[in-house]
């Protein structure tokens, strides 16, 4: 149990959290799990990330939710693996598919793959799904919710890269964006301009601004911290903007 001392320390701190989400964990559910655990009075988020996907998670603890501007405009960079020949509703694996899969033999080559990505560098237009992927609530499955029409906007790629895998049907791909980069969207229009269709199967976060999932606390590793410890996690606002 933390003493009086320990509460009022975590009650002021200010600073900026880390941490490295695992994928099938809403990211409402890690600011809840934080602020409940250490007690901590104002917790925000630098920007929100897919239940399915994992990575970096900035969250704003104090004061540092003054700065929630600066981290929600910053440019983000992702890893990810995309599923040839398959189109979903919602731009992802775990939507209903859209139409016939795709032959093997309508699959690109490398060559007509690696033509096709000039196209999704530099400004783009991305027009939301109307359908999203939810985690249920204490399952490990997912459901399809129709969150209405989406005007199209206009996001940056600045970094869109792909390997090949294993698996001919799936790639590989590596990019940064600016804020509001929707990836499962860039990877569903990819495949429609190949014309056999793609989404999203695994997507990980690596960078937000100056942050990096390099230096980000496991999920798992916090659920571990005494309440003593946790002030050390924290990056002080005078180091992070600095």
């Amino acid at each position: 149990m933390a003493n009086l001392t320990q509460l009022k320390m975590l009650e002021d701190l200010d600073g900026f959290l880390l941490v490295d989400k695992p994928a099938g964990i809403a990211f409402s559910s890690v600011v809840k799990t934080v602020k409940r655990k250490f007690n901590l009075v104002k917790v925000g988020h630098g920007g929100s990330l897919d239940a399915m996907a994992s990575g970096l998670f900035v969250l704003l603890i104090g004061d540092a939710n003054k700065f929630v501007g600066d981290v929600m405009g910053a440019d983000r960079s992702y890893a990810g693996t995309m599923k040839l020949g398959l189109r979903t509703n919602t731009h992802d694996v775990y939507g209903a598919p859209v139409g016939a899969p795709a032959e093997a033999a309508a699959l690109p080559s490398p060559e007509k793959l690696a033509a096709a990505l000039s196209e999704f560098r530099g400004d783009i237009f991305q027009t939301e799904s109307r359908w999203c992927s939810v985690r249920k609530e204490g399952s490990a499955e997912y459901e399809v919710a129709e969150t209405g029409e989406h005007k199209p906007f206009m996001a940056h790629v600045y970094r869109l890269t792909t390997a090949a895998t294993d698996d001919p049907t799936e790639v590989a791909f590596e990019t940064k964006g600016s804020k509001g980069l929707l990836v499962k969207t860039l990877v569903n229009d990819l495949g429609d301009a190949l014309g056999c269709g793609a989404c999203l199967k695994t997507l990980r976060r690596t960078q937000v601004g100056k942050f990096s999932v390099a230096d980000a606390v496991p999920f798992d590793r916090l659920l571990e911290t005494e309440m003593r410890d946790f002030a050390a996690l924290v990056l002080p606002l005078s180091k992070a903007l600095a």
